[in-house]
């Protein structure tokens, strides 16, 4: 049996004639940059996340980065983050000027500690960004009493967590703004690049629409020097439509991972953890062992594709060395590193898929 680690097209087909028709809109319309199909999407989304502003961009990456110059975030500042994380939401930081700050993550949720945060906490910081990794969102009332303590602004990084929820209230809605991202493999996926950012804060939703659009809300009329992070037309009509059926995947992909989780249980393995509080969205479905290269290449010698997210912890990253970042301060994410693999995870993946990466699996271990 082959099996693909994530099957876009079985999505598409599934849907094919609502998407072939919100972009045959978009063509017709010649709407290509902005328009109505997108704010259209900014308006279901807005709904969805239970914010008052959705502002669609042309990537997580840029969702963030526009958030924090939104916040007038910039040379001198801290910004306190995962260590856990993909490399972007630390390259927005850089970005900006400010210097980031990673903080271990806890060894059962993966998600930024909310113990370790206060201690990295200095004069210089101005906000903390934690990561929903892997569609669980991180402990956001604790995050948020050392935000209040400290006057701390929050900002989520909920690039993987599209309908994820803690106490029942969805991610986006938390911080002072958030930001997504759509990239194809995402539970909402654009067909493309493709970010937003949701926030309830009426002024800086005003100056993000200015600064994804060359700083103008006029044409040729500039108040900021901005940028060119506009969302294009076809890809607010393709997540228009795949936003009506998130849910429905999300409750899917609880499913698998409640397969997986009552088939593997008995394996010298670590499964994502059942937390109290969290619906999660399983973008990934990560487990943990010591022989994780070797299980990776038995899987794949019988079909079954695996990644990891992620093998290099952005610290030991070249690229960020010059950052001001250390090999040696986050013990845990270095440990994750060297032991998690992702199963694949989709909506589209059938019952007896997942029982022969199930039987693989043990295999594996069996022998």
């Amino acid at each position: 049996m082959n099996i693909k680690f994530l099957d876009l097209k079985a999505q598409y087909d599934s849907i094919k004639n609502e998407i072939d028709t919100g972009i045959a809109g978009v063509i017709e319309s010649s709407s290509f940059a902005l328009g109505p199909a997108v704010k259209r999407f900014e308006e279901h989304f807005a709904d969805y996340c239970g914010v008052r502003h959705v502002i669609a961009v042309d990537s997580g990456t840029s969702a963030l980065f526009l958030i924090l110059k939104g916040l007038g975030v910039g040379p001198g500042e801290e910004i306190i983050t995962a260590a856990n994380t993909f490399i972007a939401t630390v390259a927005a930081i850089v970005h900006t000027g400010a210097r980031p700050v990673l903080v271990d993550v806890d060894r059962v949720t993966r998600n930024i500690n909310p113990a370790r945060i206060e201690a990295a906490i200095t004069t210089k910081t101005r906000v903390i960004v934690p990561v929903h990794l892997y569609g669980s969102m991180a402990e956001m009332d604790a995050i948020e009493n050392i935000a209040r303590k400290k006057n701390i602004m929050v900002v989520e990084d909920a690039a993987q967590a599209q309908g994820a929820r803690y106490k029942n209230r969805r991610s986006g809605s938390i911080g002072v703004a958030a930001g997504f991202s759509f990239y194809p493999g995402k539970n909402l996926g654009a067909y493309g690049e493709a970010g937003a950012i949701t926030t309830s804060d009426d002024n800086l939703a005003a100056t993000l629409r200015r600064l994804r659009d060359h700083g103008s809300d006029k044409k040729y009329y500039h108040d900021l020097i901005g940028y060119n992070a506009r969302m294009d037309g076809i890809q607010g009509a393709v997540l228009d439509v795949k936003l009506r059926h998130l849910d429905g995947w999300n409750a899917r992909r609880n499913q698998i991972a409640g397969m997986y989780g009552e088939k593997l249980s008995e394996l010298p393995i670590r499964l994502p953890a059942q937390l109290p509080d969290h619906y999660q969205v399983y973008h990934q479905y990560v487990i943990e062992t010591d022989r994780r290269d070797q299980l990776q290449e038995f899987l794949l010698k019988n079909g079954i594709p695996t990644m990891i997210h992620y093998p290099i912890p952005v610290h030991k990253q070249e690229a960020f060395r010059r950052a001001g970042l250390t090999a040696d301060c986050c013990p845990v994410t270095e440990s994750l590193a060297e032991r998690i693999l992702s199963l694949p995870i989709y909506p589209e993946l059938h019952d007896e898929q997942i029982e022969y990466i199930a039987e693989k699996t043990k295999e594996f271990f069996a022998s």
